[in-house]
């Protein structure tokens, strides 16, 4: 599961891109109970999304240059220098190359080779986020790509992850951990893309009741994009968007 102990390899931040970030920040808080901060003109408004105060997520302003509402998943990362020629040795692109957070941290910004996207976090003052798997907070993360041998022979190479099938019915489900994490620590999950999507990365918050939240979503203004599903022995999950179309999914996870 995850945890806030950070290994490398593991998401340790994320945050959603919007064009309207006010109405973002009506739309999560509504739907979480989420206090929102945020850092100010000089940070071009970036704004921390806490619970008990605690950050679980950070909203940013979409660009010109970067005008797609999308949540973007960050891998914490010892130096992002070498991480990203390792990520172009393996296939990857540097889509916004790494730059220092005045302390905070190092980042950059990734296209795996099928054009999903993710981040690296070098982390400094800030380690990264205060809480997870907790109600409000990130509990999972989920790749879409159209092949999951190329994804995972991607991955192992550039975060030397372990990917393990888990049995799932009759279909299999490869699951991620840090690279001597050991399966206790697994954090991820592989699925095959539905043709003519994206390749996209989906977090997973957890919240105490999956079909509230997602009657709760509608009425704020988001949208499902698949209806409330239970899995055995994981627990009961939906997939929705919020008004801008950034992608998520929530989760109440089997005691």
């Amino acid at each position: 599961m995850l945890t806030t102990q950070y290994l490398p390899g593991t998401p340790c931040w994320i945050d959603v891109n919007s064009p309207d970030a006010d109405r973002c920040e009506a739309f999560y808080t509504g739907l979480f109970g989420w206090r929102s901060i945020t850092l100010g003109p000089e940070h071009r408004d970036y704004r921390f999304c806490q619970v008990e105060g605690k950050t679980v997520a950070g909203i940013s302003h979409a660009t010109e240059d970067n005008p797609a509402a999308a949540w973007l998943t960050y891998f914490q990362a010892p130096d992002a220098d070498a991480i990203a020629k390792t990520i172009e040795q393996a296939g990857g692109t540097v889509v916004a190359p790494p730059l220092d957070i005045e302390g905070q941290g190092r980042m950059a910004v990734f296209a795996d080779p099928a054009g999903a996207r993710f981040a690296v976090w070098q982390p400094g003052a800030t380690r990264g986020l205060g809480l997870v798997t907790e109600p409000g907070s990130l509990g999972w993360v989920e790749l879409y790509v159209p092949d999951l041998a190329a994804a995972r022979a991607f991955y192992e190479a550039v975060f030397g992850w372990s990917i393990h099938d888990m049995p799932m019915g009759d279909m299999s489900y490869p699951v991620i951990s840090p690279a001597g994490g050991g399966e206790e620590s697994s954090m991820a999950g592989l699925a095959e893309l539905e043709p003519g999507d994206s390749p996209h990365w989906v977090p997973y918050f957890e919240v105490p009741d999956c079909d509230a939240t997602v009657s709760l979503a509608q009425q704020l203004g988001g949208t499902v994009r698949a209806p409330s599903v239970s899995v055995e022995g994981v627990g009961r999950m939906a997939f929705l968007a919020d008004p801008h179309g950034a992608r998520f999914a929530v989760i109440t996870s089997s005691a």
